[in-house]
């Protein structure tokens, strides 16, 4: 979807259509959940903070977040994906994977099936989405991406090569800001540049998300569109009204984040064996600490104690104040990068 949140609340307010949208707190410690596209012209994107914001757009209008109302349009684009197939992977309230290789409407092109969706999206909801067609996950994602707002590209198998070639490095799945700094000091620019290493050289540079960088410059991705996806973590973290610099403060604020944690997993039976302590400081920079057991994490009081001795192991916990905390619970059993296996692939024409 097109700046879903931003665009749900220009919709229902006519008053916001065609200005400079924020969603989110416009307070000091607030942060953009979304921005319209015509605060993006500004500089403000997601997760920005507010203050940052209103310097970049001083005349950006917040709107308070209603996740209500997101969820339940979001609930009716799901609903039309599934006319199409079963085979349906949502990412977020706003973006999702289908495979429409086999689909109930019997169409021979992905092409034809992105537009109809993209229409009826647009019937039911007055929003617009933009489709990405390919033959594999990564390539799809980064189609869906390349012609926003309101856009359509197939990338199709016999031209993935060149376009991979000459696709920057920063386009790439699981590739941030630091990941594409390191490769640029590399001389890594393009997806080119990376194909030239080996697999071996990638692992050596970045541990195992190298296997999907050199497999993904090749244009090969063989994970499937999974309809009943596999939890990998689970977490809460939580801004500050006024930074801590006192032990006691920290200690209070990591049992009520603690608690949190245990009434999610509780909620969603999620079991998991490596807890990760996320530190924002007051000037921004982050940190992470994490443990991996060889039991389950069940319950709140193993959440806590686990989550002290991640603090305690921070050296610096009492000369720089902490802005933000969180804790994440992560399944130590999943794996998301999977190599190529034997198969075949069913024939799908992405022409009109």
């Amino acid at each position: 979807m097109d700046a879903f949140y931003a665009s749900i609340e220009q919709r229902d307010n006519p008053e916001l259509r065609g200005k400079p949208v924020a969603v989110g707190y416009g307070e000091k410690r607030g942060v953009v959940a979304a921005a319209s596209y015509e605060a993006r012209r500004y500089g403000v994107h997601s997760a920005m903070p507010s203050v940052t914001a209103l310097r970049k757009c001083p005349h950006i209008i917040f709107v308070m977040p209603r996740f209500d109302v997101y969820r339940n349009v979001s609930n009716q684009i799901m609903q039309i994906f599934l006319e199409y197939t079963d085979k349906v992977e949502p990412l977020s309230l706003d973006e999702a994977f289908i495979d429409v290789t086999v689909n109930h409407r019997g169409l021979r092109s992905a092409t034809m099936i992105a537009k109809e969706i993209k229409q009826k999206i647009f019937n039911h909801t007055c929003l617009t989405a933009s489709a990405g067609v390919s033959y594999n996950k990564f390539l799809a994602k980064i189609a869906s991406d390349y012609k926003k707002p309101d856009g359509l590209f197939v990338i199709e198998p016999d031209k993935a090569e060149d376009f991979i070639d000459q696709l920057p490095v920063s386009k790439f799945f699981g590739v941030g800001k630091v990941t594409g700094a390191r490769m640029a000091d590399l001389g890594i620019k393009t997806g080119f540049d990376l194909k030239q290493w080996t697999e071996v050289d990638l692992v050596r540079e970045f541990g195992k998300a190298g296997i999907a960088y050199y497999y993904f410059a090749r244009g090969v991705d063989d994970r499937e569109v999974e309809s009943e996806r596999v939890r990998k973590s689970l977490g809460a973290e939580e801004t500050f009204l006024e930074d801590l610099n006192e032990i006691v403060d920290m200690l209070a604020a990591l049992d009520e984040i603690a608690h949190e944690v245990s009434r999610r997993a509780e909620k969603r039976k999620f079991l998991a064996k490596t807890l990760t302590l996320k530190i924002k400081y007051a000037d921004f920079t982050i940190i992470t600490r994490s443990r991996t057991v060889d039991y389950p994490i069940k319950t709140y009081q193993e959440i806590f104690e686990l989550g002290k001795e991640l603090l305690f192991q921070v050296d610096d916990l009492e000369e720089k104040k902490i802005r933000l905390m969180g804790l994440t619970l992560k399944n130590a059993d999943a794996d998301p990068v999977r190599r190529p296996v034997d198969g075949f692939q069913l024939s799908l024409d992405f022409k009109d």
